[in-house]
């Protein structure tokens, strides 16, 4: 039987915290408020919890969640290089609706889905989201919805498609914009949009310069292709290889709106758009790296070699 919380309640926020933070160390679902929609969130070093993920929303491995964080340190364990521009974005816009997309870190021991090297990365602008992601560290965050169907704004909404598939409802009050987080590849030299969200190709280009933002083509199926648009984040892939598409919700899969939160990445936290190619084309590019045998993440249960 699910449990939820009013966090507009001290006390509910406190107790609702403290239960979700339990719940996800078990490796079950909780749903949270993120800046953008709400997400489905799990720990995303527990690859069963992850596929729990996957089957309450009723997609595939080849759309891996987004990892939202709540620290820049949580975000340095997950990230092998953060590129030319990636730490100008973070000061810039984090916390908030930005997921980047990064060579994720080789010694991370998870399993995200098929992340081909790459973990979306993003830390949401909500302070019960932050509050937990704090508590338990890095979590994969996709939308809160059943795949192909409206992202979540509210945690009712999002207890009437995902039932008792989440163990802890955290109830955060409405999301008044549903607009998704922008998702940024930084793989390349240049950085290139992989979906338009709610930070503009113009505000990050006042800080990179050259962006290249998400053809037109690209656009017009990310506006009629449903869930991707409203998913948190997705890992990313190259574009051109895949039309743009959470969260993903990401992304590692990349993890908002949700979120993701690809790798995220994805994240979520929320989070938070149908399940199509843009979620697994946001969850990336080729690349030769992979998980190690030694993990690493802001909780301690790992150190990086």
């Amino acid at each position: 039987m699910s449990r939820s919380y009013d966090c507009a309640d001290v006390q509910g926020r406190s107790d609702g915290i403290a239960d979700a933070a339990s719940t996800v160390r078990r490796g079950e679902l909780v749903v949270l408020p993120t800046d953008t929609v709400y997400g489905i969130g799990a720990d995303a070093f527990s690859p069963g919890a992850v596929s729990a993920l996957l089957d309450a929303k009723g997609r595939g491995r080849d759309m891996p969640p987004p990892v939202l964080v709540g620290s820049m340190r949580a975000a340095q364990a997950l990230i092998e290089d953060l590129g030319n521009y990636g730490q100008d974005l973070i000061e810039e816009f984090w916390p908030g609706p930005l997921t980047i997309v990064c060579a994720a870190a080789p010694s991370l021991s998870w399993d995200l889905g098929d992340t081909k090297g790459t973990v979306a990365v993003r830390m949401p602008m909500d302070p019960v989201a932050l509050e937990l992601l704090k508590e338990v560290g890095p979590m994969a965050v996709s939308s809160a919805n059943l795949s192909g169907h409206p992202a979540a704004t509210t945690a009712d909404e999002a207890q009437k498609q995902l039932e008792d598939s989440v163990a802890v409802y955290l109830d955060g009050g409405p999301r008044d914009d549903d607009t998704p987080s922008t998702i940024v590849d930084l793989t390349y030299a240049v950085p290139r949009v992989l979906r338009d969200g709610a930070v503009s190709v113009q505000r990050l280009r006042a800080v990179c310069g050259t962006v290249i933002g998400v053809p037109k083509r690209r656009s017009a199926a990310v506006e009629d292709s449903g869930e991707e648009q409203q998913d948190e984040a997705a890992p990313a892939a190259s574009p051109g290889e895949a039309e743009v598409g959470e969260a993903a919700e990401g992304r590692g899969g990349a993890a908002e709106r949700p979120d993701s939160p690809s790798g995220a990445a994805s994240a979520p936290t929320g989070e938070t758009a149908a399940e199509t190619a843009a979620e697994s084309a946001a969850s990336t590019k080729e690349a030769d790296s992979g998980p190690a045998d030694n993990p690493t993440d802001e909780s301690g249960r790992g150190t990086s070699s």
